[in-house]
């Protein structure tokens, strides 16, 4: 049944890439305690390879959870507390707000509570300073929400995490995640720098526009962004790091790295996600689905999409890289898919709400964030999502991409909604209001976005 199973797997994920027109996939999975891995497709358009299971590809924001390993590491070790000041660390530590920067912890950086402007990207040069010179920049982030009190996905929370990461081993992130992570799970062929992987089979991002994919470029991320999404992996390579994280802290070798109760806590609910999950475990997305928890993590860089999804319980894991924007829709697609087969876990849909126009009225209006815009209208008895992008992203000076097609928002609960249409399907979003009753936020994705800016 198995191997019937994972020809269907292959089966679908062609047909997803056909579909969305995505250049090139690599999907791992871990079932029974065996591991299956293929690959799809062709790394680059212009210069095509065939993707194998050694094939690197960037995992963008999964990269948050290996900074997350490390740092559990170093709690493990004594070196570091989830729970005191990050002034512990960084007496120097200067943010927009006093009180913030007294009080903000580890686990407020791990768990995306901290509330400042969480979409500040910057390339401040490949030296070794990269890190302490973006901390340095983030007294200049705006404080939207108290310390603690909401849940926002904030990438400029792990350069503080990195940088504290740096201070307590005495090393650059990148020598110390390779020491406390990387070399001990047999993470061979997972890599921080161009110039460590340019002797390798690379997959480059790619934009799908109306003409078919394009090759999106810069490829690298800048330093700064190595703990907020800098790791090219291949998915053999991910696929060691999932061996243990869905077990209790041995490593491939069999050596214990960690106790068990660490290894728990990463995947325990710290606070709600809103849409994104069910809860945030440490770095972890968490859902809870037909009784079973998901452990759960996306990536994205500049055209290239990632998912790492692990069912501890079950012993199961599956890992999908692609390397182009549509991948999103690709990782939903062939995830749920497997959940659905491998495991009989069928995922419930949201159902729509028909709200009468008088109703949907009060919420349309624009959006904003670091990145985007959101502008919501009626269209047809219905609401309508168009995202704009403004830039920035991998760099500050970064222009936009495409920005996508307009989408159909359908409400399934008080202030939530699910989208209709790709390439966001599924995706659920909330207003959050203000005592008062008025909309205060308008959360997506991960991100809130003030309204009326």
């Amino acid at each position: 049944m198995d191997k019937e199973t994972d020809i269907l797997l292959s089966e679908t994920v062609v047909e997803s890439m056909e579909r969305h027109r995505v250049p090139g996939v690599a999907v791992g999975i871990i079932h029974h305690g065996e591991e299956h891995v293929a690959g799809f497709g062709v790394t680059n358009v212009d210069h095509p390879l065939p993707v194998d299971a050694d094939t690197l590809f960037q995992i963008g924001s999964i990269t948050k959870t290996i900074t997350g390993t490390a740092v559990m590491r170093l709690v493990e070790m004594g070196k570091l507390d989830l729970d005191i000041p990050i002034r512990t660390y960084l007496p120097d530590l200067r943010l927009s707000s006093e009180e913030v920067a007294a009080q903000v912890t580890m686990r407020h950086l791990l768990t995306h509570t901290a509330g400042w402007v969480g979409n500040y990207f910057d390339d401040l040069g490949s030296g070794d300073d990269a890190l302490a010179k973006i901390v340095t920049k983030m007294a200049d982030l705006p404080q939207l929400t108290p310390l603690g009190a909401v849940w926002s996905y904030n990438n400029s929370g792990f350069y503080l995490a990195g940088r504290v990461i740096e201070v307590v081993i005495a090393k650059t992130y990148e020598a110390a995640v390779k020491e406390l992570v990387l070399d001990p799970l047999g993470m061979t062929m997972s890599f921080f720098f161009p110039a460590d992987v340019i002797t390798y089979r690379v997959a480059v991002g790619h934009n799908v526009l109306d003409e078919g994919p394009v090759v999106t470029r810069p490829w690298a991320l800048p330093r700064t962004a190595h703990p907020i999404g800098g790791i090219i992996s291949s998915v053999k390579s991910l696929l060691r790091y999932a061996h243990f994280h869905i077990g209790d802290g041995i490593a491939a070798d069999g050596i214990r790295l960690r106790t068990p109760e660490p290894m728990a806590l990463m995947r325990s609910p710290q606070a709600p996600a809103g849409n994104m999950a069910d809860a945030i475990g440490i770095t972890w997305m968490l859902r809870d689905v037909c009784g079973t928890r998901i452990v759960e993590h996306g990536g994205g860089t500049n055209g290239q999409l990632s998912a790492l999804m692990m069912v501890p319980e079950r012993g199961f894991a599956i890992a999908v890289l692609t390397n182009a924007d549509r991948g999103v829709i690709l990782c939903h697609e062939v995830t749920k898919w497997a959940l659905h087969h491998y495991l009989d876990i069928e995922e419930p849909g949201a159902v729509p709400l028909k709200l009468p126009e008088e109703t949907l009225i009060s919420y349309v209006g624009r959006y904003s964030s670091a990145l985007a815009e959101v502008e919501l209208s009626l269209r047809d008895d219905g609401l309508i999502m168009q995202v704009t992008y403004k830039g920035g992203f991998p760099t500050k000076e970064s222009p936009p991409p495409p920005s996508p097609p307009p989408v159909r928002l359908a409400f399934y609960d008080d202030d939530c909604v699910v989208a209709l249409d790709d390439p966001m399907k599924d995706a659920r979003g909330e207003f959050l209001r203000n005592p008062d009753g008025s909309i205060a936020w308008f959360r997506i994705l991960g991100i809130i976005r003030a309204p009326g800016v």
